[in-house]
């Protein structure tokens, strides 16, 4: 073999050796790199198994349902932003005047006959005497005979020009008298719903935790703006928060019960604030008292189909006479003691919500004898509440909403739910009735907290249906109250724009109505709490829903 021959062999063998190598060199590259991904991987699924068993929590909401929520509380914020846009003024004067206002009946007549309507202009001007050239005034519009203890609420249509339609259904026979309150000029209602929005800091919540024979109280809220840390009590499926600041030496789970206050706080300006002076809250703007005659001229007008759950009530729904509440949708029955009796047997009554609905559970064993009250050993008014008749099988259960839940008497968080939470709880049958009220609570806060509650609980309802179509839910709405106390905070416009809410989010739902705000007006109450007499009214309204 030739030398030259025996350097090429040499060539060759060393480039086979040099390209074995770098490719063993890349395999092993791509191999680390492989199993390093296939580790990482693994240890990533490990992890997450791990945590799911050594940290549980609440699932959160899907994607897709937090998005379908939050989406419907933006369409119906900016709904509301549309209907009570900015309304700034510089003076007073011009802002809206009852007593330059004026109401003009249209085509008058010397007797009408019950079951007509009446119908008045209304044109509203400013302390000048100008005319408003836009709406948005906060009106109340009712029609009484005090002799016959009669009364019912007018309906008001904003023409958004300076010009309302108030129509009267004139539903008894005789003298009745018309009135017409401007509660808010358009411009109060205005920066009463811009500083609702604005904060969350008008009311202070105090947590009490305990530890022992030790108690320490500290401050807590639906949003906190506090650099300490703090206790988090959060729904995630329904987006529900609550905040206290952590207190030192004791765990979160040690938070017992709550106590609130007003804090002094504002966010009108002096100039707003001028325009809610008890003077001129609830004006009347037929101040020479407007009396007109009604008849009977044979009218005669019987509704066959009897109350029952799917019915919409309009507006107004029905009117006092003689203390007694009647609809105008439906054939509602009378119940006395003994139908009462026969109604609750083996019925079991979940009500579901604030003070107004307690005022029920105190009512009824005054007249269901049969009913006691059972002690579950809590204290306070604010206790869950449990009435029964064991011979007939009876229970009745009140139980206050969770945050937020305004008092400054110390209340207990024990057993403490959300009303979505509670329902859910529920298998329901059609035994089952349960009535759900909220929204006096919620007047102090920006009004996404209560649409946000209001989304969840009809999300709740909606699941009780598919376990169980036959069960009966009743939504109670707010009643009117005071209309000279704390009306940044708690007054009627609030509720007002609540009402709507309401009426908007459960107007599809196969459940009954109780309109106790347009009960509460034809009353003429005022007051958060009415008398007994409007209450047992609004229990006959809900017998006739579940019997």
């Amino acid at each position: 073999m030739s030398s030259k021959t025996k350097l090429q062999i040499m060539l060759l063998m060393l480039m086979s050796f040099l390209i074995i190598t770098w490719m063993t060199f890349i395999i092993s590259q791509n191999f680390t790199k492989l199993w390093s991904a296939l580790n990482l991987s693994i240890s990533i699924h490990y992890w997450k198994n791990s945590t799911k068993s050594l940290f549980p929590k609440i699932p959160l909401i899907p994607l897709k349902s937090l998005t379908e929520t939050e989406l419907r509380i933006k369409e119906i914020m900016e709904k509301l932003d549309q209907q009570i846009p900015p309304r700034p003024f510089d003076h007073v004067n011009t802002t809206t005047s009852a007593a330059h206002s004026t109401a003009t009946i249209l085509n008058p007549r010397d007797t009408y006959c019950r079951g007509d309507q009446l119908d008045i202009l209304l044109e509203v001007r400013d302390h000048l005497g100008h005319r408003k050239q836009y709406g948005g005034d906060f009106l109340r519009a009712r029609m009484s005979s005090p002799a016959l203890m009669a009364g019912a609420s007018g309906k008001v249509t904003d023409f958004n020009n300076g010009t309302y339609l108030i129509s009267f259904t004139l539903f008894w026979e005789g003298q009745v008298s018309l009135s017409l309150l401007l509660i808010h000029p358009s411009e109060g209602a205005s920066a009463l719903w811009r500083a609702r929005n604005q904060g969350y800091n008008k009311i202070i919540f105090k947590g009490k935790f305990v530890n022992g024979t030790s108690h320490v109280f500290t401050e807590c809220g639906l949003t906190l703006n506090s650099s300490a840390e703090l206790c988090e009590y959060l729904d995630n499926r329904d987006q529900e928060a609550f905040y206290c600041v952590k207190p030192q030496h004791m765990p979160c789970e040690a938070l017992t019960h709550m106590t609130t206050q007003n804090r002094e706080v504002s966010y009108l300006t002096d100039r707003e604030n001028g325009l809610f002076h008890r003077s001129k809250v609830g004006v009347e703007i037929m101040k020479d008292g407007k009396h007109i005659d009604v008849a009977e001229c044979n009218k005669s007008e019987k509704i066959e189909e009897k109350c029952q759950v799917g019915m919409k009530p309009p507006v107004p729904g029905g009117y006092t006479l003689q203390g007694r509440w009647i609809t105008t949708f439906c054939n509602q029955i009378q119940f006395d003691t003994i139908k009462m009796n026969d109604c609750l047997k083996g019925k079991l009554i979940y009500l579901l919500g604030d003070s107004t609905l307690r005022q029920w559970i105190y009512h009824l064993p005054k007249v269901v004898k049969t009913l006691q009250f059972f002690d579950l050993h809590e204290t306070g008014i604010f206790k869950k509440h449990l009435l029964l008749d064991a011979e007939r099988h009876t229970l009745i259960q009140w139980k206050k909403h969770s945050h937020p839940f305004i008092t400054f008497q110390l209340y207990s968080l024990i057993d403490h739910n959300y009303i979505p939470r509670e329902i859910d709880l529920l298998s329901g049958d059609k035994n089952t009735a349960i009535v759900i009220t909220f929204g006096q609570h919620f007047r102090p806060f920006p009004i996404d907290i209560f649409i946000r509650r209001a989304i969840g609980v009809r999300k709740a309802i909606e699941r009780l249906f598919l376990r169980s179509s036959t069960t009966k839910v009743i939504i109670k709405t707010e009643n009117i109250r005071e209309m000279h106390i704390e009306t940044e905070r708690f007054g009627d416009f609030h509720g007002y724009i609540q009402y709507l809410i309401m009426k908007d989010i459960f107007k599809d739902l196969n459940m009954g109505i109780i309109d106790a705000w347009d009960m509460t007006i034809a009353y003429g109450t005022n007051t958060i709490h009415p008398p007994d007499h409007v209450i047992g009214n609004q229990i006959n309204m809900f017998l006739n829903y579940i019997c």
